[in-house]
């Protein structure tokens, strides 16, 4: 009986290249490799033609899957080549770690004793003793080896003396004879979890003894070598595992993707370059030549003048690197310094590049449909297949047209997504007006996998899951507000037993609510739901009857909500009734613009109205045409007088001017109003209202700015300068080209 322990790096090639060698030449009848004995069941799958990695093993708690662990393999992982190969033999294959369901437990238990720790020591010198300890003992244990090599990179030492390396003689004996010399010398911390996990490791091949399997073969984490080749006593193991916590898990296969890689995984290991590995995978003599043709066939895509030369260059000066350094090869530190210098001529943006596309790179793995999976994620996957939207490792961009059935149906599922909280599609800024038209962005992240197990509870399909998540939140909230954002999403995502159940809630709350503000909140975003709604073929009547409710409320309440506030509520009032006349613009409906006008009116001739609020009420009763020539200038001149407090004048200047000061440019009355009271003012009062002023003219655009600027600099004489312009316009001269332009805009009729 051969028990033969071979001791990798999670996500190594050479690694992978080594196992896979190992087990071809000493054929062993059983493998057992670290990983979660729960998923036993899942080993079935690989080598399955629909099983495409890089995937991950979830492990989760279906009564809490956000409590989850995720096992990732890529072609390059040593455990998956050792679990491929055992499929192909129809030899036993299992995992040999401690369950995740102990895992789980034993981190959280750890985390909650890692919170309640005491506060450290205020001795100066006993914490400068205890960081160097803890230095020390949290140090990554190969580092001392790459340290004694003379390399400042622990990772950069491992890859060039075991992954790049091509003769894989004895290597496995040399990583255990090392890992024994480590564990022996350097200090260490008591762990509980690693010394249970090894413990569980060691009667899982006594367990393999029992069977009696002639040739073992185990494939663990080189660390953990040397603990498994060391005879413990199984009452010692026995011992240690016993009574420990424990809760129902269940094991599923998901897509990964080669940028998750890098994340802390169930093997607690992730690498920096799964792109380039996966390269010294697929071709381990490569001496940097074809890498650096994927770089030039890179750069070229994207209008970058790359020739041959420049390839040779840059893999002549890698090799130089190396030789330098005493490398036995170019490895990745080399091959990208020499693409910076030939092939990027220094500038480190391009690299940028050949980090995204290729060191990392945007691979993401399949998995069968055949796999047991919960069914809203096989109602997610129907869906992303019948509407063409594919999940991507790299980010996707999609204009949708609404008036087209596909893209309405693509937006509706995207819609209920994000309501369900998988935010895999995120709606971008569309140039133009038109209520047709979205832009999505869509990016899809493994994680997801954990959120739509999760919400499975909610419903069997993302129709009624998205409507169960609406009613969950509706019945939760209190707030007018947070109800009204649900409908407003919720009609786009056509839900219609939610939308019914939020109608019903906004209107009780509506009903109820006296807070004229809460109010004027809600009212812009039901507007747009209903102007609009016509586009998603939707029924806005219910909500329009909704909206002249509350608007009929909002104006009976709010000329007293504009008496005796403060500055910084007038301010935030002011945005409200910039956003409500923008809305009741949009509805267009004359018994409603009519008792909005009604109630601006009764606003402005209020002398207690706070004074900002009062200018920009007289401010939109002249875009209406209600309130114009004489009556405004009264207006406009009682809120300027010598009677009036300064402060006040200032004040109401602001809120008549918000939005634009195109006013001040055209109309030579106000103008001249304006300029005779700040002409009239004292230095001291003019000191006083200087940065009301300031702030007023602050929100002007530039251009605007810049011809007041000109007017007052001119004496305001720049409107009398264009009238004598026009005066002496030669009249007789531009007659002689109307013909002209009468024939070249079709005008006219050519005599035969």
């Amino acid at each position: 009986m051969a028990i033969n322990i071979l001791g990798i790096r999670h996500h190594g090639p050479g690694s992978a290249r080594n196992v896979k060698a190992f087990l071809e030449s000493v054929k062993p009848d059983i493998v057992l490799v670290e990983g979660p004995p729960e998923a036993d069941g899942m080993l079935q799958w690989v080598g399955h033609r629909g099983l495409k990695p890089p995937v991950a093993l979830l492990c989760y708690q279906p009564d809490d899957p956000q409590r989850s662990v995720f096992y990732p393999f890529a072609d390059f992982s040593p455990e998956w080549q050792a679990i491929l190969y055992a499929r192909k033999q129809n030899i036993h294959v299992r995992f040999m770690d401690l369950p995740a369901g102990n895992q789980m437990l034993i981190e959280k238990e750890q985390r909650e004793h890692k919170e309640q720790a005491t506060e450290p020591t205020s001795d100066h010198i006993s914490l400068e003793a205890q960081t160097f300890e803890e230095l020390q003992v949290n140090k990554n244990p190969i580092s001392y080896l790459s340290d004694a090599a003379g390399f400042a990179d622990d990772e950069k030492w491992w890859e060039h003396t075991f992954e790049y390396r091509l003769d894989n003689h004895e290597v496995f004996d040399a990583v255990a004879e090392a890992m024994q010399a480590l564990r022996e010398s350097i200090p260490q911390k008591n762990k509980k979890l690693e010394l249970l996990r090894e413990a569980f490791m060691r009667r899982s091949i006594r367990q393999a003894e029992k069977e009696m399997f002639h040739t073992i073969a185990v494939i663990c984490g080189a660390w953990h070598v040397p603990a498994l080749q060391n005879k413990v006593s199984q009452k010692d193991d026995n011992e240690l595992l016993k009574g420990l916590p424990k809760v129902k898990t269940e094991c599923t296969w998901i897509p990964w993707t080669f940028n998750r890689l890098s994340f802390y995984s169930g093997y607690g290991a992730g690498i920096n370059s799964p792109g380039w590995y996966n390269h010294v995978w697929q071709h381990p003599h490569d001496d940097g030549t074809l890498w650096m043709a994927h770089v030039a066939q890179l750069f070229r895509k994207q209008q970058m003048d790359t020739s041959v030369a420049h390839i040779i260059e840059a893999v002549r000066l890698a090799e130089s690197l190396a030789s330098l350094r005493g490398l036995p090869k170019a490895g990745l530190e080399e091959l990208n310094e020499a693409t910076l210098s030939v092939l990027c001529n220094g500038e480190s943006i391009l690299l940028k590049l050949v980090h995204d596309e290729l060191i990392v790179g945007h691979e993401i793995g399949e998995v069968p449909a055949e796999i047991p999976k919960p069914p809203l994620q096989l109602d997610i996957e129907k869906l992303q297949k019948k509407l063409r939207l594919p999940a991507t490792a790299d980010f996707k961009d999609y204009t949708l047209d609404l008036r087209k059935d596909t893209d309405l149906e693509r937006s509706v599922f995207l819609r209920r997504l994000t309501l369900l909280g998988i935010q895999w599609g995120r709606q971008q800024y569309v140039t133009g007006k038109g209520t047709f038209k979205e832009q999505w962005r869509l990016q899809w992240d493994p994680g997801y996998s954990v959120e739509i197990i999760e919400r499975g509870n909610l419903g069997n399909t993302v129709s009624e899951a998205a409507t169960n998540s609406v009613l969950n939140q509706a019945n939760e909230a209190t707030d007018l507000k947070i109800i009204s954002d649900l409908l407003e999403k919720s009609i786009p995502a056509e839900l219609p037993d939610a939308i019914e159940v939020l109608i019903y809630r906004l209107n009780n709350l509506a009903a109820a609510s006296a807070d004229v503000i809460e109010l004027m909140q809600i009212v812009p975003g039901l507007i747009t739901v209903a102007r609009y709604g016509n586009v998603r073929k939707t029924d806005s009547a219910v909500v329009l009857s909704i909206i002249g409710s509350v608007i009929t409320r909002i104006c009976i309440s709010l000329p007293n909500a504009c008496v005796a506030i403060d500055d910084d509520a007038a301010q935030q009032l002011l945005g409200l009734f910039y956003k409500l006349n923008d809305g009741i613009n949009l509805l267009n409906e004359a018994d409603t613009t009519a008792g909005w006008h009604q109630t601006l009116g009764i606003i402005a001739v209020n002398k207690n109205t706070s004074p900002v609020i009062g200018g920009y009420s007289t401010r939109l009763l002249n875009d209406g045409k209600l309130l114009t020539g004489d009556e405004l200038m009264q207006h406009f001149g009682y809120a300027m007088s010598a009677a009036t407090a300064p402060v006040i004048s200032a004040a109401w200047l602001e809120g008549f001017l918000k939005g634009s000061g195109t006013l001040l440019l055209l109309d030579e009355g106000l103008w001249q109003v304006i300029d005779n009271w700040v002409a009239g003012l004292s230095d001291d009062t003019f000191i006083q209202v200087l940065p009301l002023m300031r702030r007023t003219f602050a929100n002007f655009s530039d251009p605007e700015r810049r011809k007041l600027g000109e007017k007052v600099r001119t004496g305001g004489s720049g409107a009398q300068q264009h009238t004598t312009a026009i005066t002496n316009f030669d009249t007789e001269r531009a007659k002689q080209g109307l013909p002209v332009i009468m024939e070249l805009l079709g005008l006219t009729t050519k005599k035969s």
